[in-house]
């Protein structure tokens, strides 16, 4: 298999953090240059079906381009550590979780570095204030969670889940425009410490 990957992106993140944690090394990473357009030429297009990254391409030639897919698809292929739920009710509390720590965390925080860097704007305008509307939208769920986090380790189980990855990689994303969230939220503070301090972190958030 092979992973078309790009370092800095957010959601190729959660696919190394994922691999990382489960041992994964028999995978090859193939980086695609996001700012020169290499995602959009016809041959990547062609090939993976849309101008996503990461994406990866299995031996028979399919390939799977969206992020949590691909993690679906490695956690079915390496079981262990469990990060997507051993049982019906597990798999569900950490699917409701993932889905709103990405939607209401991780896409705004996306959506505020992209539309405020500098550097982006090869990928598309600068846009302030979209970039203003979707801050206070992520900081809004940053105090949800920090609530949700009092007494908890972990957003979704009594372990870490790939509801920890998709909503950390969301934050750390800001560091590229020096963003850190709200001091006051110590709950949210505490557990993103913790979660960064995890040896298979680096994978995911080293750029």
């Amino acid at each position: 298999m092979k992973l078309h990957d790009t370092l800095r992106a957010p959601n190729p993140r959660r696919v190394r953090w994922l691999m990382a944690e489960k041992g994964i090394g028999d995978i090859e990473i193939v980086q695609v240059d996001l700012l020169s357009g290499q995602h959009r030429t016809a041959e990547y297009r062609d090939k993976v079906g849309a101008p996503h990254v990461p994406a990866l391409e299995l031996d028979d030639g399919t390939c799977i381009s969206e992020s949590l897919a691909i993690c679906r698809y490695l956690e079915s292929l390496y079981p262990e550590p469990n990060l997507f739920g051993r049982d019906a009710r597990e798999q569900a509390v950490i699917e409701m979780w993932t889905r709103r720590v990405e939607m209401y965390l991780a896409t705004p925080m996306m959506l505020t570095v992209r539309f405020s860097h500098p550097a982006l704007a090869a990928l598309e305008a600068p846009r302030p204030e979209v970039a203003a509307y979707n801050r206070e939208g992520a900081e809004r769920y940053m105090k949800v969670l920090d609530r949700h986090l009092a007494g908890r380790e972990f957003i979704a189980a009594d372990r870490f889940t790939i509801a920890d990855i998709v909503a950390v990689t969301g934050i750390d994303f800001g560091r590229l425009i020096k963003y850190r969230p709200p001091e006051e939220h110590g709950h949210l503070g505490r557990w993103l410490e913790a979660c960064r301090a995890r040896p298979a972190a680096r994978a995911g958030l080293d750029a």
